[in-house]
């Protein structure tokens, strides 16, 4: 094992080394544009460009973007940038529709996500356990990557630009707003048969008679299901001892949802006289996806399936003879939209004045599934309720160069001030769903099993207003040397002031290479659905295959208060960052950089602990739905700190080759976190400090080769994972396994037939790869580990159809 370990390792190497030779990549952009390309993330100056940047910005044109088989931005991404790492989660109560994404391995909601400049939403739907326990980030998956003009991806803290979240840096997506018309059809499905997706979309955009633009997008997609699932030994044992039953086989599906998706985009402006123009823009985006959680066996749940006199007669064998397995679902829906007034044609005073409104509902739903308490007076479909996020956003913003004599350029000093209102929101489900009938004191399971609906208890409006002031000055101190400050200083009502600045600092050692440098403090603000939300949980021993169910309390609840619960205060962080950029004029362009990021009092979950009698009836008391089923309760809290140090190498080569052009591009991350302080360096919490240090691979790359001849394009890349630490919990305690490297390949030709017209057809995961078998989990049919950074559905060939007007 360890020799085909160690000789992956140098296959990989020795391939990123090939593809990256030149290469160390401008991570996968259209080589054309590398270094050149001006950048508006991270700066206020507006000539700024990725080579004289005084921060790394990696900047990824739309061809890139929609060069992936996937329409979910975030998984294109993960396939771009090696530091960005998307779980795949099947089948964990929520994650497998709203997949958590996360820069430099930090928490997704460390990673602040903008629109055009402005700050996107957050999901509502918040972590609950596993490395991202605790976070609630944005939903990349909902922006269409067919609207995507570039995206630009700062690699460095700026909360001292931008305020709450950017501690790993701020992905900042633009729109297309280019005239003319486009449209493509896709269509996929995985080597094994299942899977099958349809995709459409079309964009329209036209200059308006003014002056103005006016852009529109939609998409559409149609993701069929997936089942990469063993047999379930238990299910196995039940068949044989009932052989008049049919049991399904399997009788639970791991892998990916069935979803369908709706989502579209837009921008207008038109100028309104001095040089000021108004503008609109925004998102939106609906949605439904269904999926299988663990599975019921008669045999071992009695507390489901037991005659009791609350309901004489009855037991649930009626019903479900061959056991059951509940179908999660979501419906939802989501805008982001942006409008205001700005002046941009002035070489010396410019501003922008804005509002912008983002709303995320999810709707839980939960079928085929029963509320053992209510008996034969139990629904078997289940609405659970809604969690709701919206933000309200109000922005004043300028831009003043002052110039000096003794400078060489203006200082670009830019200010301005902010009002948000966030609100995260609980809405009841059905009754039922949280009910706790007659039969709970019998011992029968209370609440819809497998996903407890929102209680009336649980359901209310949760606000947090902040107010922030910023300046961020910057110039060049000489020719070669540039400088800058920020300064940002935010007030929330729920937990008081922060004050976070940044300096950095670039100078030109050639005319074509210089070094960079910045630190900065930031800070990640405690939302109101983390402070306030509670949950309820059904999980099932792997050892035992028997349920269990936890709560999540808000820190505030009293019976929360006696484990040690404390109100939330902001993470903090500190960053320190510095390497090199270069450019050629023979195609060559790239950058090193090496960072640390130090964060203090990390969002995490806490341990669990067991009740006692006493404790559950005072949870029942203070209105807690279902309490008499909970083995164990926990909460979020500030538990922690770490220690993040990365290197990121990235660069670009394009050179004629032949009669055609090649080019080549490559990228390959490092990235270690430590548990330095907190909790989780206790004995007691051995397990979720390996989560934190070893959850994810320290290295991922990925390189890039294109050669184009005349109509024809073929585009080969490799995609590198390294080795990673999965655990699976159990009440006896936690069980690791190791997961070695792994490396995939895709490829796809595309023929130009026309100016016009082009037809691309490719493959992801060429050589159908699949990582080593999650053995640990195979009790539950689990074949592949839940929380791979990377696809396990094996090889995904596709067709796809591109017209441009």
């Amino acid at each position: 094992m360890y020799a085909d370990s160690l000789k992956l390792k140098l296959f990989a190497a020795a391939a990123i080394a090939a593809i990256g030779f030149s290469a160390s990549a401008v991570w996968a952009q259209d080589a054309s544009s590398t270094t050149n390309e001006v950048v508006v993330t991270g700066t206020r100056e507006t000539s700024q460009t990725q080579f004289t940047a005084l921060s790394p910005v990696d900047v990824f044109s739309g061809k890139t973007v929609n060069s992936t088989v996937t329409s979910n931005l975030d998984e294109t991404l993960a396939q771009l940038v090696p530091s960005f790492n998307v779980k795949r989660l099947p089948a964990s109560d929520g994650p497998e529709f709203i997949r958590p994404a996360a820069l430099d391995g930090l928490s997704p909601d460390m990673t602040l996500v903008l629109l055009d400049g402005k700050r996107y939403h957050s999901s509502a739907f918040i972590e609950s356990s596993g490395q991202s326990a605790g976070s609630q980030g944005a939903d990349l998956a909902q922006i269409p990557t067919f609207a995507i003009g570039h995206v630009e991806v700062l690699r460095d803290g700026a909360s001292a630009q931008y305020g709450s979240d950017a501690i790993a840096g701020v992905i900042n997506i633009l729109l297309d707003t280019k005239p003319g018309f486009d449209a493509y059809a896709q269509g996929s499905q995985f080597y094994a048969g299942d899977g099958g997706t349809s995709e459409f979309g079309a964009r329209a955009a036209t200059d308006l008679p003014g002056g103005g633009h006016l852009m529109v997008t939609a998409e559409y997609a149609n993701a069929g299901a997936t089942s990469r699932t063993a047999q379930r030994p238990d299910a196995i044992s039940f068949q044989a001892a009932n052989p008049t039953i049919a049991v399904a086989n399997p009788v639970q599906r791991w892998g990916n949802p069935d979803t369908l998706t709706v989502k579209s985009a837009f921008d207008g402006a038109e100028p309104i006289g001095d040089g000021a123009e108004a503008y609109i823009f925004g998102t939106a985006g609906d949605g439904k996806g269904i999926s299988d959680i663990n599975w019921r066996n008669p045999s071992t749940n009695a507390s489901i399936y037991a005659t009791t006199p609350a309901y004489p007669g009855f037991n649930l064998n009626s019903l479900y003879p061959a056991g059951f397995t509940p179908h999660e679902g979501v419906r939802y829906n989501d805008q982001q939209v942006d409008i205001g007034v700005r002046q941009t044609k002035s070489d010396v005073f410019t501003w922008d004045l804005s509002a912008s409104y983002g709303h995320n509902d999810t709707d839980f739903i939960l079928n085929n599934s029963i509320n053992a308490s209510l008996g034969p007076n139990s629904p078997l479909n289940f609405n659970l309720g809604h969690e709701i996020e919206s933000e309200f956003d109000l922005n004043a913003d300028g831009d003043y160069h002052l110039r000096l004599a003794a400078l060489p350029s203006p200082i670009n000093i830019a200010f301005g001030a902010e009002r948000r209102v966030e609100t995260y929101e609980v809405r009841a489900g059905d009754p039922a769903s949280y009910a706790v009938g007659p039969g709970a004191a019998y011992g029968l399971t209370p609440e819809s099993n497998g996903f407890p609906g929102f209680s009336l208890a649980q359901a209310g409006a949760f606000n947090e207003t902040s107010y922030a002031g910023y300046i961020d000055a910057q110039t060049q101190i000489t020719g070669k040397w540039g400088v800058e400050f920020a300064a940002r200083d935010e007030s929330y009502n729920l937990f008081g002031n922060t004050f976070n600045y940044k300096v950095a600092t670039r100078y030109e050692l050639l005319p074509d290479l210089a070094l960079r440098g910045s630190f900065s403090t930031g800070f990640k603000a405690p939302t109101p659905g983390q402070l306030y939300s509670t949950s309820v949980s059904q999980g099932l021993d792997t050892k035992t295959l028997l349920l269990f169910t936890t709560g999540r309390l808000s820190p505030s609840n009293p019976v929360a208060e006696l484990f040690g619960a404390k109100p939330l205060t902001p993470e903090e962080s500190q960053t320190l960052s510095g390497g090199f950029v270069w450019k050629t004029n023979f195609g060559f362009s790239g950058s090193i950089d090496a960072y640390q990021i130090d964060v203090d009092k990390r969002f995490s979950q806490s341990p669990t602990f067991t009740l006692t009698a006493a404790q559950i009836a005072q949870l029942q008391a203070s209105g807690v739905a279902g309490a008499t089923s909970y083995s164990s309760v926990s909460f979020f809290e500030n538990a922690f700190n770490t220690s993040t140090r990365g290197v990121d190498l990235v660069g670009n080569y394009t050179h004629g080759l032949g009669p055609g052009r090649f080019d080549l591009t490559a990228a390959y991350s490092y990235t270690g976190t430590k548990v330095t302080g907190g909790s989780l360096t206790t004995a007691a919490n051995a397990t979720a400090k390996t989560i934190f240090e070893k959850g994810i691979p320290d290295n991922n790359a990925t390189g890039t080769a294109t050669y184009t001849l005349g109509k024809f394009s073929v585009l080969g890349r490799l995609r590198y994972y390294g080795s990673w630490t999965d655990t699976t919990g159990n009440t006896t305690g936690a069980i690791f396994q190791n997961f070695g490297d792994i490396v995939f390949f895709d490829a796809a030709l595309t023929f130009n037939a026309t100016k016009n017209l082009s037809v691309k057809v490719g493959a992801e995961n060429i050589g159908d790869t699949y990582p080593q078998k999650a053995i640990l989990q195979a009790s539950r049919g689990i074949v592949y580990s839940r929380d791979t950074p990377y696809d396990t559905n094996g090889g995904d060939y596709y067709v796809r159809l591109d017209a441009r007007y």
